[in-house]
């Protein structure tokens, strides 16, 4: 959680950051947190991690609560390449942003010009 703590700080398109959610075990992590960014979007992130599993959600939206896209692994969408890991955006597309970081780099990539 340390690692994932630091890189919220050290972001330059993470305004604020809130973790609602933690829990561990010897195996195991989970967490939910809420960014604000620097442009007044938010990022939504659910995300737990096993030795035997990697299970997420990271849900960009704007101010006023509109999806900008959503990032999921959700066991669906079979047809697709990526499957499961997949986006909405809102249409359902492949995706290869699979962990927090992709997610992160992709948001730059759109809100610092």
């Amino acid at each position: 959680m340390q690692k994932i703590l630091k890189s919220f700080r050290e972001s330059k398109i993470i305004k604020n950051h809130t973790v609602i959610d933690f829990n561990s075990g010897r195996d195991f992590f989970y967490y939910k947190a809420k960014l604000e960014l620097i442009n007044d979007d938010f990022l939504y992130i659910k995300e737990y991690t096993s030795s035997k599993e990697h299970i997420y959600s990271y849900h960009w939206q704007n101010n006023e609560g509109k999806l900008i896209i959503r990032w999921d692994n959700s066991p669906h969408h079979k047809s697709l390449k990526t499957y499961s890991h997949h986006k909405h955006t809102p249409d359902v597309e492949e995706s290869n942003e699979t962990n927090m970081y992709d997610v992160l780099k992709y948001i730059e990539r759109v809100i610092v010009k």
